[in-house]
């Protein structure tokens, strides 16, 4: 248990660094995300055991008209399985030179810490992945995110993640004219 506070505080103060530098520069947001979620973990009678359900986060983040950075807390609790991770999400905007501000695609990374329980499994470790989606404009301070994330984990009986999400971003130091 000791190991695993360690970790997670480990992966926290790493991504604060990287996220502070963003702050100072960015547009800072707060948003909540929804999504379907597909996990893929053994169970104690099953090996990938694979369940479908609904997902939900809450996330933090800041971002320049090119790069977006996200540090977001997840939570996936359906039939026999439960999945809680806590990611750091870089995303890079690829319409950024055409000063498309309503519309923007991204494709993106994420790294960050799980925990996995089933029947007979409770496992904890990183995960790894990759994500692609789209950011809408919806007023000055208030976007729409629509996006595919995959996440891959190092832990022994937790497989992988991926996930369908729509999430609502608030800027909060975004001046409106």
């Amino acid at each position: 248990m000791i190991k695993k506070i360690a970790i997670m505080l480990t992966s926290v103060l790493l991504s604060g660094m990287l996220y502070a530098d963003g702050l100072s520069s960015g547009e800072n947001f707060i948003g909540g995300e929804v999504g379907s979620m597909t996990v893929q973990g053994d169970t104690a009678t099953r090996m990938d055991y694979e369940n479908d359900g609904a997902e939900w986060g809450i996330r933090l983040g800041s971002q320049t008209t090119e790069w977006r950075t996200t540090f977001a807390l997840n939570y996936y609790d359906e039939g026999i399985q439960n999945v809680e991770k806590i990611v750091l999400s870089i995303d890079y905007y690829l319409l950024s030179q055409q000063n498309q501000s309503y519309f923007k695609p991204y494709l993106g990374v994420n790294l960050g810490y799980g925990n996995y329980e089933s029947p007979g499994v409770d496992e904890s470790g990183f995960l790894y992945g990759g994500q692609a989606g789209f950011v809408v404009e919806v007023t000055e301070q208030i976007d729409v995110d629509l996006s595919y994330k995959y996440s891959l984990s190092a832990a022994d009986k937790f497989d992988h993640t991926g996930s369908i999400m729509l999430g609502v971003n608030y800027f909060f130091n975004k001046s409106c004219d």
